[in-house]
């Protein structure tokens, strides 16, 4: 994190190789975002490509360059926003990563079927909570929408989840994993992470203001 801080303080006195070093270091980040808001690749070749064009141009602006990897995802969100507004249509990619790979009861098939039936918003926190790794307070800043929405959005969104993989396709994985793979799969999902990175048990139906 102080490497990316360091470049990012140096591409902002316009040190180009730092910059492009810096959005380097971001590409792989950018681009699974992009795929969990948009739905063909062009798209998202050009909104990353505008995230770019925009952060070389305003990257002065940034007061924090501790805050970069954040304000360039806004920046992101809203170039697929924009694309949205013009258009586009949104689409679940087909091979996102799943949130716990090494102890998965499900294929990615399965979890990007269950994920693709859900609304956006709660599509899209999630995304950026389970793969990306943000924090809520650092999801509030990327959409511009509180804390406490994040984590109702949240909430709502896993317990959405919950009913899209308790069907069929919770029989399936137990099939395929009888020792309780897809059980601990679940159990990664209902586990919440404080501001602290600590892991820590979510009760679904708990007051999401209380998730702090």
């Amino acid at each position: 994190m102080e490497e990316l801080a360091e470049l990012a303080e140096r591409a902002a006195g316009h040190d180009a190789d730092a910059f492009t070093a810096l959005m380097q270091s971001q590409m792989q980040n950018m681009y699974k975002t992009a795929r969990a808001i948009l739905s063909n690749e062009s798209d998202i070749a050009d909104a990353i490509s505008e995230t770019i064009l925009t952060c070389w141009e305003k990257l002065e602006q940034l007061k924090d360059p501790a805050w970069f990897r954040t304000w360039m995802t806004r920046i992101l969100v809203n170039k697929c926003n924009d694309l949205i507004r013009q258009g586009k249509h949104l689409s679940m990619p087909g091979d996102v990563p799943e949130i716990s790979a090494a102890d998965s009861g499900f294929t990615n098939a399965e979890w990007n079927e269950a994920l693709n039936m859900l609304d956006e918003k709660y599509r899209l926190v999630l995304m950026l909570y389970y793969v990306e790794g943000y924090k809520t307070s650092e999801i509030s800043a990327i959409l511009e929408i509180t804390e406490s929405t994040v984590r109702t959005q949240l909430a709502r969104g896993r317990e959405k989840l919950a009913q899209a993989v308790t069907g069929k396709k919770w029989k399936a994985a137990q099939k395929k994993s009888p020792g309780g793979g897809a059980e601990r799969q679940w159990r990664s999902l209902s586990t919440d992470r404080s501001d602290s990175g600590e892991a820590r048990p979510y009760v679904l139906h708990q007051n999401p203001m209380q998730d702090k």
